[in-house]
């Protein structure tokens, strides 16, 4: 086996030991974060659309 083959299968078992050790709850934590993220952008935005449109309709257009 060659020294890259060699430093690949150890990189990648360092890597699965890490995968399987009991990290689970970081995992999570950051699932939950991002839900209520995205909870917090998409109410932002809604509230922004309502505002933008609500001025949109006050423009008067000219047309009878």
């Amino acid at each position: 086996m060659t020294d890259i083959h060699q430093y690949l299968r150890i990189l990648l078992a360092g890597h699965l030991a890490k995968a399987r050790s009991e990290r689970g709850a970081s995992a999570v934590e950051w699932v939950v974060i991002t839900a209520i993220v995205v909870g917090i952008c998409i109410a932002v935005g809604a509230v922004l659309k309502g505002l933008i449109e609500g001025k949109a309709d006050e423009i008067d257009l000219g047309t009878p």
